[in-house]
């Protein structure tokens, strides 16, 4: 379809009323070209901040879809609505006293246990994240193996929102990543050595002439940095 300027348009229905929009528009740009207005649930509005999680349904389509507002296009004869937040609660803890145990997760969050494995959560991710994994790895009291497949988890509650057995996934994955960052994560020697020349003061000359240098001083230092050796584990430029 094409509006009265020649340019293709998609219907959507928000809150059971039809609109035409432009193609190509995010489910979020497109929701308030329409005339809506994000009070709450829309966050970064570009990036990956996970506050705008979204469930819709596609015309002649019965299973639930799920995306960010922010990233998904729309497409022609989507059916959406605005959803409150997801209903999760947290466990209260204080990390200092927290013993990193095989069953601390499983202690604080007993619910994992209700687990039936159905992948539900791993569907209903927007990062494709293998969180029924996580959840396993949990049970099996792997803290490391849950704090590492959760790592990119984005707190969007999607997959908690559509969970049979009420399970908190992603605040049970963050207190996995905080325990094994606290007491299980190797620290690095060249980290500490690196803390203790800033203790001592060895940087403060050189942060000095940064912080007094103009935009374009700037600029040319950082294109002619020096850059370190990347090894084959590690991310090159």
């Amino acid at each position: 379809m094409t509006d009265e300027k020649g340019k293709e348009t998609v219907r959507i229905h928000v809150m059971g009323k039809t609109y035409q929009v432009p193609a190509g528009l995010t489910i979020m740009d497109a929701m308030e070209y329409a005339g809506y207005r994000f009070v709450r649930g829309a966050g970064c509005r570009s990036g990956f901040c996970g506050a705008c999680s979204t469930v819709y349904r596609l015309e002649g389509d019965y299973r639930l879809q799920f995306a960010l507002a922010c990233q998904e296009t729309v497409e022609d004869g989507m059916y959406l609505v605005q959803l409150p937040f997801t209903p999760a609660p947290r466990a209260r803890y204080d990390i200092a006293k927290i013993k990193p145990k095989e069953n601390v997760l499983l202690q604080y969050y007993p619910e994992i246990a209700r687990c039936v494995s159905c992948n539900t959560c791993t569907k209903s991710c927007p990062q494709d994240i293998e969180v029924m994994d996580y959840v396993q790895a949990a049970l099996r009291g792997d803290i490391a193996k849950t704090a590492e497949l959760s790592f990119d988890c984005i707190q969007c509650g999607l997959c908690s929102m559509r969970c049979p057995a009420d399970i908190k996934h992603y605040h049970m994955a963050q207190m996995a990543r905080r325990i094994y960052g606290r007491y299980l994560s190797p620290v690095p020697e060249h980290l500490e050595k690196r803390l203790k020349e800033i203790e001592d003061g060895v940087f403060d000359e050189e942060l000095d002439r940064l912080m007094n240098m103009s935009r374009e001083e700037l600029e040319e230092a950082y294109a002619a940095r020096v850059r370190e050796e990347t090894t084959g584990s590690e991310i090159s430029e």
